[in-house]
């Protein structure tokens, strides 16, 4: 059964017809979760949860890309003074409908993903400042930066504007970690920017505001031993926002240490796959979309694994082996399709058109 025919049966009264890079305001969705202290490499996992495919892909993007922050596909998103850049690093990620960067990470080990926070607000439009439409605030980074502390400092010269479609607002707020397992999370509250800068931060979901995020996992912590865990502990069971926080955190709090990178990676996807939301809660009853894909990074050999809620297979590529240099082909895979598995570098082909 093809993916959109799985989403419209699960979440028939939930699906819009969605054209651009939306997130619906009365939705939550995503968890991502970082592993800085495996003793191995730093690793991330995420979940998109979505009620329809949102077209992903995998692609590479060389260095070299010249791109105009104000475009929303054919549109234009920034009015005035849009960010114009040349990219410095190569990438590979996956967009979200080919006009914006949901997911990703860069030559240099700085890792981007963008999730759904209701409350975002990035203020009034500042022309002093290049405007950056909210699909591209992740790629910015990316294309322009190798550290958590280098992102920071130049995503606080521009500023993100919001995109509107079908009455429906890109409201979302952004993590970041690189190699070194140093991470941030970036929130607009207010029209201002709020940032947690700290290896600390690992875990992220949705809305309340990360603040309140935090309050709640330390209020739960009174509750929860995390010490001595049991089958008898008391966790949020549920497909929320919150809950999904916390029991993250938990479990992270109880990974074993990995002989290689093969457990490293089967770990953080065990997380990943216990925080997702499965097909059996309905969006009308539950409030939240199903998760359609998940996707680990190792941000020390630069490997993207993919895996597609609606396939039985797990893919990986090394963006390392690929031609970056300026002036290379941009390289895509479908992963919807059965037939691959493992290691699929070598299937990439070459972008008849590059998104974005």
């Amino acid at each position: 059964m093809k993916r959109q025919m799985i989403y419209r049966t699960v979440a028939s009264a939930a699906i819009f017809v969605v054209v651009g890079f939306v997130f619906l305001q009365a939705a939550d969705a995503c968890t991502r979760v970082l592993w800085n202290d495996s003793g191995l490499n730093v690793v991330v996992g995420r979940t998109m949860d979505w009620p329809e495919s949102t077209q992903p892909e995998i692609v590479v993007f060389p260095r070299g890309m010249k791109r105009d922050g104000g475009l929303l596909g054919t549109e234009t998103a920034v009015k005035v003074n849009p960010a114009k850049w040349t990219s410095k690093y190569a990438s590979m990620v996956v967009p979200v409908y080919g006009i914006g960067t949901a997911d990703g990470f860069n030559e240099a080990g700085l890792a981007i993903h963008m999730l759904y926070l209701k409350s975002t607000d990035f203020g009034p439009r500042d022309p002093s400042k290049p405007g950056v439409q909210t699909g591209l605030w992740g790629q910015y980074a990316l294309d322009n930066t190798a550290t958590v502390a280098q992102a920071l400092a130049l995503l606080k010269k521009i500023q993100p504007v919001m995109v509107e479609m079908h009455g429906h607002k890109a409201t979302v707020h952004l993590a970041l970690e690189d190699a070194t397992g140093d991470s941030a999370i970036l929130e607009y509250i207010n029209g201002k920017l709020v940032i947690h800068h700290g290896r600390q931060y690992r875990v992220m979901t949705n809305d309340p505001s990360y603040d309140q995020q935090l309050a709640l996992l330390q209020k739960m912590k009174k509750e929860v031993d995390f010490a001595h865990p049991s089958s008898n502990t008391p966790l949020p069971g549920n497909v929320s926002a919150t809950d999904r926080f916390q029991r993250a955190s938990y479990f992270s709090a109880l990974l074993p240490k990995p002989k290689n990178e093969r457990e490293e990676v089967a770990s953080i996807l065990s997380i990943m796959r216990n925080v997702s939301v499965p097909f059996g809660a309905p969006y009308q009853s539950f409030g939240i979309y199903n998760t359609e894909y998940r996707t680990v990074i190792d941000l020390n050999i630069k490997r993207y694994y993919f895996e597609l809620t609606t396939a039985p297979n797990v893919i990986w590529a090394d963006l390392m082996k690929f031609d970056l240099n300026p002036g290379a082909s941009v390289m895509v895979l479908n992963p919807d399709n059965t037939g691959l598995s493992g290691n699929v570098t070598d299937r990439f082909h070459r972008a008849e058109k590059a998104p974005f």
